[in-house]
């Protein structure tokens, strides 16, 4: 698998401290441009800090973060995201009084210097149109394009959330909990598109508690417990592995 030749995103020893407190000791990982990559542990674990960390919401967070080969740990986030770095968050937030495809136009961006004059003599088909057309393409919502939040069902949210993050043509894409509130057909087909993304070698880090998704479309797994990584591998080895089955029947879901 192309993943396994070079890596998209490689974090080596990674760690935040809030005083005292190690939420994340010693984290390394690696993701493959065509895989997704799940990364799981019991509430509490420091999944959503390593995104925050990997982001560039951490100041002070140590370690080795690289993205298709460029470091980028002294960057910080509005940088990161510019060069291919994007998430997700666990409270979808869409601006109700404006349709999907303007949320999706806010987010859409041309850092080169020359996107303007493009946009200027091109005004027909905009580049960022165009990425917004790509984003709710990829997610399979173009039939609300023209529908304001308010009017959509809990998992169309959901996908506008993730089409909102593709409209910048991320390298990785990191989702915090995408799956929260979903019914087993909404898990389904956020399921579906997240394979599609891997298809189109656009790299994807899943935190996620629905565990049936996580082990259906991922193709390795971190496990982290208490800030520390317990298991780490091929996903049909890491889910039988002792160390996790412990972590979740001792610390919960």
């Amino acid at each position: 698998m192309g993943a396994r030749m070079t890596a998209l995103l490689d974090v080596h020893g990674l760690s935040v401290t809030y005083g005292g407190l190690h939420a994340v000791e010693d984290v390394s990982l690696t993701v493959g441009g065509d895989a997704i990559v799940g990364l799981i542990g019991p509430n509490g674990a420091g999944k959503t800090t390593m995104i925050d960390a990997l982001c560039g919401f951490v100041p002070h967070a140590l370690g080795a973060i690289s993205l298709a080969g460029r470091r980028i740990d002294h960057l910080p986030a509005h940088e990161r995201a510019r060069a291919g770095l994007v998430r997700t968050f666990q409270s979808v937030e869409l601006f109700d009084d404006i349709t999907v495809s303007e949320n999706l136009l806010v987010a859409a961006h041309r850092p080169q210097w020359w996107s303007s004059l493009v946009d200027a003599v091109a005004p027909r088909r905009s580049s960022r149109s165009l990425d917004v057309d790509f984003a709710l393409e990829m997610v399979g919502m173009e039939s609300v394009a023209e529908m304001r939040p308010p009017e959509l069902a809990h998992g169309q949210r959901r996908l506008v959330g993730v089409a909102r993050a593709l409209a910048s043509h991320p390298k990785l894409l990191l989702l915090d909990e995408p799956a929260a509130g979903l019914d087993p057909s909404e898990t389904a087909a956020l399921g579906a598109v997240l394979r599609s993304l891997a298809a189109a070698d656009i790299g994807v880090l899943l935190v996620d508690h629905d565990m049936s998704l996580v082990f259906d479309v991922t193709d390795e797994l971190t496990v982290l417990d208490l800030g520390r990584v317990i298991a780490s591998g091929p996903t049909a080895t890491v889910k039988d592995d002792p160390a996790v089955v412990a972590a979740y029947l001792g610390g919960g879901t």
